[in-house]
């Protein structure tokens, strides 16, 4: 599915994730550590592993039980990751975790916390990518710099659809009476309310309205929060323009669309040709929230090298970088 961007399709091209080494993140949590408690934060790196797998592993070294291991969010294998797992140790101490001996894994500390490490419990994620083979860049800082200031359209990644989009597939199966295991009854229902937001959030961007909030139109000023807006006035459409609030799109669930008037009818033009993901998803009871439309890059720096183009920023959590590299290169479709 080719979404479309804000900047237009670029001229640039590269190859993205030629080895591990070009896609780095580095997890920002959401809290200072305690110190003390029952539960130990192991800081890793882990280089093209899954977040999944090296939580297992942690669990069997520990000898706990695999729910007693958790993590903040997923991150991508094919990339060289820093992120924090929780391991539950009750009346335990001592774990030499440098002996591990996880593939692929290196322990950078450990710190003691009171409480589990709970999904979502980040500030943000730091990258730093190389597009390798990187050709015709001479507009790489025009787009940059329009990105900083307009930000970047906040679609989900095609890493939230799986391999050939089979997620979706598997959301189809579900909503028609199939019966999947928990974990992919989430991936499931986690596809189809991205699907409905991408379609609604590319519709704003083809309508010319992208930064023009909407009538009735819930925004957003950040973290998560969104007030109803009736009626923008010239005061919501400038702080629209230098980033204080921000237009939300639907994530579609059970008990109404918090939007109204003209953005309700927008919205649900755009997911009727969703039918039967947004009665799915309203029959599996999940709350009807809202996301914002676009995410404002920090600290974005690019430099062109012998490697191929380096770019540095920090986006906040949920916020996915190869949107961001949409926007600037053209990568192969498998990518």
């Amino acid at each position: 599915m080719t979404l479309p961007r804000l900047c237009g399709p670029p001229a640039a091209s590269g190859v993205l994730r030629q080895r591990p080494q070009d896609f780095f993140v580095d997890e920002i949590l959401s809290f200072e550590p305690d110190g003390e408690g029952e539960h130990e934060l192991v800081h890793v790196e882990k280089t093209g592993a899954n977040t999944a797998w090296v939580a297992g592993a942690l669990a069997r070294f520990a000898g706990v039980r695999p729910r007693d291991v958790s993590y903040a969010g997923r991150k991508d294998r094919h990339a060289v990751t820093r992120q924090w797992f929780s391991v539950w140790l009750p009346g335990r101490s001592g774990i030499d975790w440098a002996d591990c001996g996880i593939e692929g894994v290196e322990i950078l500390g450990t710190v003691r916390h009171r409480r589990k490490l709970r999904r979502g419990a980040l500030a943000g994620n730091r990258f730093r990518i190389v597009i390798r083979e990187f050709r015709n860049g001479d507009d790489i800082e025009a787009r940059c710099e329009r990105l900083v200031r307009d930000g970047v359209p906040n679609y989900f990644g095609p890493q939230r659809f799986g391999h050939g989009r089979r997620n979706l597939e598997l959301a189809v199966r579900l909503f028609e009476g199939a019966r999947l295991r928990r974990n992919e009854r989430s991936i499931a229902l986690s596809a189809a309310r991205s699907e409905i937001f991408n379609a609604v959030l590319a519709a704003r961007i083809d309508a010319g309205t992208f930064l023009v909030p909407l009538p009735g139109e819930p925004l957003s000023p950040g973290g998560g929060s969104f007030f109803s807006c009736e009626q923008p006035d010239e005061e919501i459409i400038r702080r629209v323009g230098i980033g204080e609030l921000h237009p939300t799109g639907p994530m579609w669930g059970d008990g109404g669309n918090p939007a109204t008037g003209e953005a309700a009818a927008f919205e649900a033009a755009v997911a009727a040709q969703f039918e039967l993901f947004c009665s799915g998803l309203a029959g599996a009871r999940l709350r009807f929230e809202r996301r914002p439309l676009r995410v404002i890059p920090q600290e974005l720096a690019w430099q062109v090298a012998e490697n191929g183009l380096e770019l540095r920023f920090l986006l906040p959590r949920g916020a996915f970088a190869t949107c961001l590299v949409a926007e600037l290169v053209e990568v192969p479709a498998s990518e």
